[in-house]
């Protein structure tokens, strides 16, 4: 049985066959879980519903290979009211945009209707592919975008992925048309609940060191002499006073490793804010 059996709810960014729809139901096939689904339209609005339903798990995006960490999911989770709301798990997928609309053939391709990141992501194809008088429709998101497609001929088209088509019944005229091809992202399972060791797991932290000379070496000296591995580290401002920061680790091993638990504990002493985000098993990404 799957520790997430008891699982009521699981809140996710989307619809519309976002990247993040396609996340969750691989963390569903994944725990073999059938919770109810619930949408929002900002990833605060997810880890707010999670912090307020017990039993509730969220989806919500943590990192992308061309715009790095997802800066609205870090914030938020480390606020929560609930200190016990975590990272469980991780996948990651490839972002593969595809130009989707109700005719197929893409001659017949006047205009496109899309996000203006995506857009970007997308524009060598967009500049060499279609027509030089194409007429671009800036959107909110790819769920807007498919909406607004039904208010314009057939010529027109939206950027989407696989699911988006499947979802409003639209053709796949072109697939895989981002400019990188290795462009992927990192999606996080969040909830109250705790992991079991894997072999093959990482711990992610936040913490805050006093503002003063060698505080964060000292930190760092923690990880070496319990042979902790540090595989991310980044910060970003406290929003409490200037010139504070608060630092995002990711390191090598689960929280009930001994040596894992014995550096926090350490490093926990030390600091002046500190909190536990998670001890999961490592994600590969989907093919």
């Amino acid at each position: 049985m799957s520790f997430l059996a008891e699982t009521l709810k699981i809140a996710f960014l989307g619809p519309g066959g976002s990247y993040c729809e396609i996340a969750k139901d691989e963390f569903k096939d994944k725990y073999d879980i059938y919770p109810v689904e619930i949408t929002f339209n900002t990833i605060s609005k997810v880890i707010d519903f999670v912090d307020n339903n017990p039993l509730s798990l969220g989806v919500i995006p943590l990192e992308n290979t061309l715009e790095g960490a997802v800066r609205e999911s870090s914030d938020n989770l480390i606020k929560t009211k609930n200190p016990n709301i975590r990272i469980l798990s991780e996948i990651v997928i490839p972002i593969q945009h595809c130009l989707l609309s109700k005719v197929t053939e893409i001659y017949s391709i006047t205009g496109v209707i899309a996000h203006p990141r995506v857009i970007e992501q997308c524009n060598d194809f967009i500049s060499t592919q279609l027509p030089l008088n194409l007429d671009i429709i800036k959107t909110s998101s790819t769920e807007e975008a498919a909406r607004l497609l039904d208010g314009y001929n057939l010529t027109y088209s939206i950027i989407g992925s696989k699911k988006t088509a499947s979802a409003y019944n639209l053709n796949i005229v072109c697939e895989n048309i981002n400019n990188d091809k290795m462009n992927t992202s990192r999606f996080a399972l969040i909830g109250d609940f705790e992991t079991q060791v894997t072999g093959n797991d990482k711990t992610s932290i936040a913490f805050s060191t006093e503002n003063k000379s060698g505080a964060l070496l000292e930190i760092m000296q923690i990880f070496a002499q319990y042979n902790v591995n540090l595989t991310y580290i980044d910060s970003r401002p406290s929003r409490e006073k200037f010139g504070d920061y608060i630092f995002y680790v990711d390191l090598d091993g689960h929280i009930k490793n001994e040596n894992v638990a014995e550096a926090l504990l350490k490093i926990k002493e030390k600091v002046k804010y500190y909190r536990f985000v998670g001890s999961y098993e490592k994600s590969n990404v989907i093919i």
